[in-house]
């Protein structure tokens, strides 16, 4: 049972370390320079820690029924359906279960708010957006009667690219596709839905620092990948003059649901354009093997009662 236990926590680790570590992590350089493995790794520690929280509660609570924590789940689902689930169980056992549940469907529940509450925002600001915005052709965006200069993506099935005459007036040609082009990578690459389950975990810990940390990162992330495929297409220069013009004039803020373009990590951003977007080939590799050692221990924990089912 202690391997099973061990395996269930070893997903924890990061969690444990605190916001520090989580700030650490960041705000390392290889993480601006390998921004996709940054979010698979970040992916990785949310849901890790996570299912490992609820798995070492199960394991915990099943140990007086089995000596393998499978056939402890396979003994106490038997209890359940013959109506005898808590037979065999001590207060520490059943603190564990309560412990197990109550998290599950703690986090269930505000991942399920948060994302009602973010398609109702983004409904409302398609709305807003048809409402008082007119369509360009020319850019296929829609363009605000505004002077600040604003671009933002209202993301989803029905998206919206945004922006303001003021951005229209300001911005140079190539300047302007890059930013158009930042943008519909943010809607293209779905970023609302990587993005959503860190905003649950937030609302879900607001006590939290580290959850507000690592919503943070991820969304500098997100801006640094759709960063990358602006300058693809168009070059770092003309995406770097994009967000110097944006973030020094009197902009208007975007909708909290949206992604706008000079929102998050302006100055991270710049240096990587900046100074250079390289990506050393090892650490991609290094971060998802790390990102499967923090996921397997938990995966198996949670699948092997299914495995030994069926086998």
């Amino acid at each position: 049972m202690i391997v099973w236990l061990i395996a269930a926590g070893v997903a924890l680790l990061p969690v444990t370390l605190g916001d520090r570590a989580a700030r650490a992590l960041a705000g390392a350089v290889w993480t601006h320079r390998c921004p996709r493995a940054a979010l698979v790794l970040w992916q990785a520690i949310g849901l890790g820690a996570g299912l490992g929280a609820v798995g070492l509660g199960l394991v915990a609570a099943v140990a007086p029924l089995a000596a393998v924590f499978p056939h402890g789940m396979h003994t106490l689902a038997a209890q359940i359906v013959n109506g005898h689930a808590l037979d065999g169980l001590r207060p520490p056992h059943l603190l564990a279960l309560a412990w197990s549940a109550g998290l599950t469907t703690w986090l269930l529940v505000h991942t399920v708010r948060s994302t009602a509450k973010t398609i109702s925002e983004r409904r409302r600001q398609r709305l807003l957006v048809d409402v008082v915005a007119d369509h360009s052709p020319a850019h296929d965006a829609y363009v605000l009667p505004v002077a600040g200069p604003v671009a933002y993506c209202v993301p989803g099935r029905h998206r919206r690219i945004v922006l303001s005459q003021g951005t229209l007036d300001l911005l140079r040609p190539q300047e302007l596709a890059a930013v158009l082009r930042h943008e519909r990578a943010h809607a293209r690459g779905r970023h609302d839905l990587a993005l959503l389950p860190f905003v649950a975990l937030a609302h879900a810990f607001p006590w939290l620092p580290a959850a507000r940390t690592v919503r943070q990162a991820v969304s500098v992330l997100l801006e640094m990948i759709a960063d990358d495929h602006a300058c693809r297409a168009h070059g770092e220069l003309p995406l770097a003059r994009a967000l110097v013009r944006m973030a020094a004039g009197p902009a208007d803020p975007g909708p909290a649901t949206a992604f706008a373009l000079a929102d998050a990590g302006v100055t991270e951003r710049l240096q990587r354009l900046l100074t250079g977007r390289d990506q050393p080939r090892w650490v991609p590799a290094a971060a998802c093997s790390t990102a499967g050692l923090l996921l397997s221990g938990p995966l198996a924990v949670l699948i092997a009662p299914l495995v030994c089912l069926v086998v």
